[in-house]
């Protein structure tokens, strides 16, 4: 009960703050008494502070604005990407306090040397955080693949090339935590806690690979097995071209950032942003390529709207910032398969940083949800 309402106290603080003490009994339900107790005990492990005085004008006395700390607790998030590597510290405000970035070719790489250099970053980025008067409370990995429920184990990345591969344990030990996703989950969580998306929708994280998140009622669908949502490898031609997930015809082989360059005969080291430059330019091929890549998008959709009847359907990923361009293909795609209403079909404000906040954040929420748990181990 007690580490409830210390939670309690936290996610008001962190939803609605700066509050009072009185501001926050009212919205918590219990007795001013009771929450200044806990607000004393959070105080004095460094996850609440005082501001000072309330502003004139209130009802009764006026009393001591509280707020999330921006030192102490930290969380880290990463995301193996399949041409890059990323770390962020994250403060319990929700502010970016520190992120690196490199490049890394990492499909069909040993997971031994990704791993390790991913270790690397990470050290290199809690050590800043330090720095910062930040501690870090954890670490969540963003990988494009299938992970076991529960578990640290990438299951299936194809575009990585790895099966079966643990990740826990060779990321760092010192870190009193360690989580590991799939990219499109955390995007989704991103979305939800960051992006102030409501609760009911499904996140499209459209990159080389396509995978999607279902959000119901505030919390993730995960499936049975943990892999629900991948929407990259639903059928749009189901006599269509390989796949190295093993079928055939699956979206990602025509809306997948590699599937649209080749289209134009441009390289995978060129990228979103030349493609994006192209379209905007006019080029005839590009865009015939993109509308192609949306009209599957929406074929792939099509069955996500019968089958869940999401508010909001949402792209996020690198392949967002092709959205002028894809989206009009898959909303005529969808108007044409749908006879009935169906949710906005929007771009995330979030961009490619989705699963790599949405990790970050993962932690955070973790301290909010067990603020003495999470802050007692060492970091």
């Amino acid at each position: 009960m007690r580490q409830r309402n210390l939670s309690l106290v936290l996610h008001a603080v962190a939803a609605h703050g700066p509050l009072s003490r009185a501001d926050v009994a009212v919205r918590i339900g219990l007795t001013r008494a009771a929450v200044s107790t806990l607000v004393d005990e959070l105080t004095r492990a460094g996850l609440l502070v005082e501001l000072g005085r309330t502003r004139p004008g209130t009802v009764g006395r006026p009393g001591t604005a509280l707020a999330l700390s921006d030192s102490g607790p930290a969380g880290l998030g990463a995301e193996i990407g399949v041409d890059f590597l990323a770390v962020c510290a994250v403060d319990l405000r929700g502010r970016v306090r520190v992120r690196a970035e490199v490049a890394a070719v990492n499909r069909d790489s040993d997971p031994g040397p990704v791993l390790a250099r991913l270790t690397a970053l990470v050290r290199r980025v809690a050590a800043q955080a330090r720095q910062e008067n930040l501690r870090p409370s954890g670490l969540a990995v963003a990988v494009p693949g299938l992970v076991a429920r529960g578990s640290t184990t990438v299951v299936r990345a194809p575009n990585l090339g790895w099966e079966g591969v643990d990740v826990g344990p060779a990321l760092p030990e010192e870190l009193p935590a360690v989580a590991v996703d799939n990219e499109a989950n955390l995007g989704a969580l991103a979305e939800l806690w960051v992006g102030g998306r409501p609760g009911d929708f499904v996140h499209v994280s459209a990159e080389i690979g396509i995978g999607a998140a279902v959000v119901v009622d505030g919390s993730l669908l995960r499936g049975a097995h943990g892999f629900a949502g991948e929407l990259g490898h639903v059928p749009v031609h189901p006599d269509g071209r390989p796949c190295p997930c093993g079928g055939r015809g699956c979206l990602e082989q025509y809306a997948g950032e590699e599937a649209v360059l080749r289209a134009v005969g441009m390289t995978a080291g060129q990228g979103i942003p030349a493609l994006r430059q192209r379209a905007a330019d006019g080029d005839v091929a590009v865009r015939r390529a993109l509308r192609g890549a949306g009209a599957a998008l929406g074929t792939a959709l099509t069955g996500v709207v019968h089958l869940l009847d999401p508010r909001a359907i949402v792209l996020g990923g690198a392949l967002a910032e092709l959205s002028p361009w894809l989206l009009p293909a898959a909303e005529r795609e969808l108007g044409r398969r749908i006879a009935r209403p169906y949710g906005e079909l929007a771009v995330s404000r979030l961009g490619a940083d989705g699963p790599l906040l949405g990790a970050a954040h993962s932690v955070v929420q973790g301290v909010l949800d067990d603020p003495i748990g999470r802050t007692a181990a060492p970091a």
